[in-house]
């Protein structure tokens, strides 16, 4: 039953990870729900993060590929250094500071306090609601080639929100570009290639740091996990480019709220503990 529950898990890992509907919160209520009524944990969930960030690096390897390679070769060419390729590689290195600084000074309240049912419905509310705002009021004027290095710094700060469960990683850049009166696709594109070095070092961090210590899933369940939040993550991040592009943030805002509104509503009758 384990492996069933983590390859479940797993297939909502990739599914919801991109989405701006936050998968940490996903996987936290999910787990109230499967036999073994359990938190799979903090390490389990950014484990799991390899593999849907793993679907972004193949999904965006020519422009990964494009970025790290003018970013080195700016060091022995002047020329090169204003380079949108090189600023790109800037931004995502700057825009990641916010989140590893908090990630750390705040490690032990992520992985107790914040993982409460409290706090994760009533963060799926509000910023369910702020989406919906930023998506309503938000210019959408902006492009990539217009993201500066204030805005860069911004979008990190956003970013390290996601470290509460039901904030969303994806919706929280997503909202701060919005707001910040990027378009939809610009924002969304920067949210991802962004989330890459935090993903990698938080998932690789937790790794490391369960070895040797009891885990709700064994080794072998959480890379099974790991693998099928890969596939499915690699589709979702096609869907969601090709939504986004045509469509508005409306569902995703709906949803957010509903599902919190309901986590409330079970906490207070009791069916689920927070």
């Amino acid at each position: 039953m384990h492996l069933i529950e983590a390859l479940i898990l797993g297939i909502v890992q990739g599914l919801t990870e991109f989405l701006p509907i936050s998968s940490s919160a996903h996987l936290r209520i999910l787990g109230s729900f499967l036999p073994s009524a359990t938190d799979p944990g903090a390490a389990f969930t950014a484990i799991t993060q390899i593999g849907t960030e793993a679907a972004v690096v193949v999904f965006f390897w020519r422009d990964i590929v494009r970025i790290i390679t003018q970013w080195f070769r700016s060091f022995g060419d002047k020329s090169l250094r204003h380079d949108p390729d090189v600023r790109m590689g800037w931004l995502i290195i700057l825009g990641s500071v916010p989140i590893v600084v908090l990630g750390l000074f705040f490690e032990d309240q992520i992985e107790t306090v914040f993982r409460s049912m409290w706090i994760v419905a009533i963060m799926l509310i509000a910023f369910g609601v702020l989406l919906g705002i930023a998506d309503w009021f938000g210019t959408k004027m902006r492009r990539l080639d217009n993201l500066t290095y204030p805005h860069g710094v911004l979008y990190g700060f956003a970013q390290a929100l996601a470290l509460i469960p039901g904030v969303s990683r994806s919706g929280g850049t997503i909202t701060m570009g919005l707001f910040l009166g990027y378009e939809r696709a610009a924002a969304a594109r920067y949210a991802f290639l962004l989330a890459i070095p935090a993903v990698f070092g938080s998932g690789f961090y937790q790794l490391f740091k369960s070895m040797g210590e009891p885990q709700v899933f064994s080794p072998g369940e959480t890379l099974a996990a790991t693998g099928i939040a890969f596939v499915v993550a690699l589709a979702v991040i096609a869907f969601f480019m090709n939504w986004i592009s045509k469509r508005s943030f409306l569902p995703f805002v709906i949803y957010r709220i509903l599902l919190g509104a309901t986590l409330l509503v079970l906490l207070n009758m009791g069916v689920v503990q927070p």
